[in-house]
């Protein structure tokens, strides 16, 4: 069973890419009891570490810890703000929500988030325009004294959303990728016995490009790569089934290929056998653009083997990111599943026959 109350927590905590303080100090507190040490690295990747049985192989499991974002870029003399996207934003999921300005003193200021356009009731019949970023602002309801006062560039901003349960999923901002953070305390803590040597990180800056993925999985080692992060379900009005990439309730998925890395055949070949003996739900997920945490822990010094597992969410970069409550248990079963059974077989590639 999903723990509401916990996910709650880690979904609600702020944090954009290099402002993650918030987020990291919530996840140590719950990772601190589930591991045999626990650290910080100059870039503040939080590492778990869970020693094994016996000398088994060292296996890296990454889920990052920021939210997309923005930067305070622009405060004009009417005190509406404009921003500096952190991280990918479609524009059109914006108009109409709130947000949050963090300032340098600790405060959190409400915004509105509008765009620069014409009220409807003053537009000409196609003087309608696409929108985009740049049209952006946000409304304080403030004097433009008072937000000056308050707001400065390089202020941050995160989106306001309260998470929900819609039937039988969760609906919320941030489930990517804090949902997989959730997901790894979560594993760690159903955890049995083990032969492997266990890095849980919970990274940072994702969300601009796999940065820190680089440093933690040089700082690790890892043999082995688990990357937990969401996916696209496309099972929605308007994308053709060809198309979807995944669904809702059809369990986790088992990345085979993305932008960012082609999984190893052999751990995805092990992944797909626990999942069968265990009567997981599964599915195959192959993802035309995009990345996740694997691709940087595959070219780590002599090279590692590396997967994904994502869980299935439809929104996704919006405020109403939604995934099935079934699907997140799904993909804890199977981390657990596979954390208890890594060492019990081999990923490398054989050397040709007569070679």
């Amino acid at each position: 069973m999903v723990d509401i109350e916990l996910l709650r927590s880690i979904l609600q905590a702020p944090g954009i890419p290099s402002r993650e303080d918030a987020i990291r100090d919530l996840v140590a507190g719950h990772m601190k009891p589930l591991v045999d040490e626990l650290s910080i690295d100059p870039l503040g990747n939080l590492i778990g570490v869970k020693h094994g049985a016996r000398n088994g192989p060292r296996v890296m499991i990454a889920a990052h810890v920021d939210e997309i974002g923005f930067f305070v870029k622009y405060i004009d003399d009417r005190g509406f703000i404009r921003l500096q996207p952190v991280g990918g934003f479609d524009p059109r999921m914006l108009v109409a929500h709130r947000a949050i300005v963090h300032t340098r003193s600790g405060e959190a200021l409400l915004a509105l988030v509008q765009p620069g356009a014409k009220p409807i009731h003053l537009q000409q019949p196609g003087e309608a325009k696409d929108l985009k970023i740049e049209d952006i602002f946000l409304d304080l309801g403030l004097p433009a004294d008072d937000v000056k006062a308050k707001v400065e560039v390089g202020d941050w901003v995160t989106m306001q959303s309260a998470p929900e349960v819609l039937g039988s999923t969760v609906t919320s901002k941030t489930l990517d990728d804090r949902l997989c953070v959730y997901i790894m305390i979560e594993a760690m803590r159903r955890l049995g016995a083990h032969e492997a040597e266990i890095f849980a990180v919970a990274k940072t800056q994702e969300e601009v490009g796999l940065r820190e993925a680089r440093d933690a999985a040089f700082a690790v080692d890892p043999e082995i790569g688990i990357a937990l992060d969401v996916t696209i379900a496309g099972d929605i009005p308007g994308t053709p089934p060809e198309s979807a990439v995944t669904t809702l309730h059809n369990g986790v998925a088992i990345k085979i290929f993305d932008s960012s890395h082609i999984s190893n055949p052999k751990l995805v070949a092990h992944l797909r056998d626990l999942a069968e003996e265990k009567s997981i739900p599964h599915q195959l997920e192959i993802l035309p653009r995009g990345g996740t945490d694997a691709g940087a822990m595959q070219q780590v010094t002599n090279g590692a083997a590396v997967a994904t597992l994502a869980v299935p969410t439809r929104y996704v970069h919006s405020v109403n990111e939604t995934a099935s409550l079934a699907d997140i248990d799904a993909t804890i079963s199977l981390l657990v599943a596979f954390l208890e059974a890594a060492g019990s077989r081999s990923y490398a590639y054989d050397l040709p026959k007569g070679a």
